[in-house]
């Protein structure tokens, strides 16, 4: 969270959403702005779209808190916003830092995010993952880096998010009508690390690579563990 405070004092104005945390990231956050707001998580996409109602100013650079804006891309957005022809939203590559090492490949890189938009054409959207913000007007493509520290650099913060994510991947693909088959958990796993290895380059990361083909095969894999799960309506514990 520091890390992308720091790197965020350069704008107007900084407002911070937190979801009721306990871990003394409100104290930090006031450190930088009185903008600091509270609100009980309802989801990525609500929680964003009411981080982006407490802004003012004529455009909105939204960050995760694992974030930061690199001293290239501060110059890059305060020399695009001030154009008279500038778009009115942009995507950022964003770089990770995972296995101590930047990750230049595997799906990770370059990995491109919409996080910069004018206020009045931008607004989060999606379902309870892997929301975006949808765009009414032209996009830009801005060339120096978001800098990403995801997972707290480890297996063990990327496999906290694995299980997170695919419970709620399974659930959105439960209710979209899809349903799990054999070929699906023995399949897609198996692409899904070529993709990522062979296809997209991992290899080129070396072991840091083969850890990401891995993890992201398996995260199918439990996705799709999970949806069987819920449609067979597993967990419950067995009569007597």
């Amino acid at each position: 969270m520091r890390r992308c405070l720091d790197s965020s004092t350069w704008a107007d104005e900084i407002v911070v959403v937190d979801s009721m945390s306990q871990d003394g990231t409100v104290a930090i956050a006031r450190e930088y702005t009185d903008k600091v707001y509270q609100q009980a998580w309802p989801g990525y996409m609500e929680q964003k779209n009411f981080a982006l109602s407490k802004t003012r100013g004529n455009w909105v650079l939204s960050l995760d808190g694992d974030e930061e804006v690199s001293s290239d891309l501060r110059e890059e957005i305060l020399t695009e916003i001030d154009k008279p022809d500038a778009n009115d939203g942009y995507r950022i590559p964003r770089r990770s830092f995972y296995q101590g090492r930047w990750i230049n490949h595997s799906g990770f890189y370059p990995d491109r995010q919409l996080r910069l938009f004018r206020s009045e054409c931008g607004r989060w959207t999606g379902g309870r993952v892997h929301e975006r913000v949808g765009i009414q007007g032209s996009v830009g493509h801005l060339k120096h880096d978001l800098l990403h520290y995801p997972y707290k650099g480890t297996i063990s913060g990327q496999l906290q998010t694995v299980n997170s994510f695919s419970s709620l991947l399974a659930q959105d693909m439960y209710e979209k009508g899809k349903r799990y088959h054999l070929w699906l958990l023995v399949i897609r796993p198996a692409f899904k690390f070529l993709e990522v290895y062979v296809f997209k380059l991992g290899f080129l990361d070396g072991l840091a690579g083969f850890i990401i083909a891995i993890t992201s095969a398996y995260a199918l894999f439990v996705r799709y563990v999970k949806l069987r799960e819920i449609e067979n309506r597993f967990g419950n514990q067995p009569s007597e």
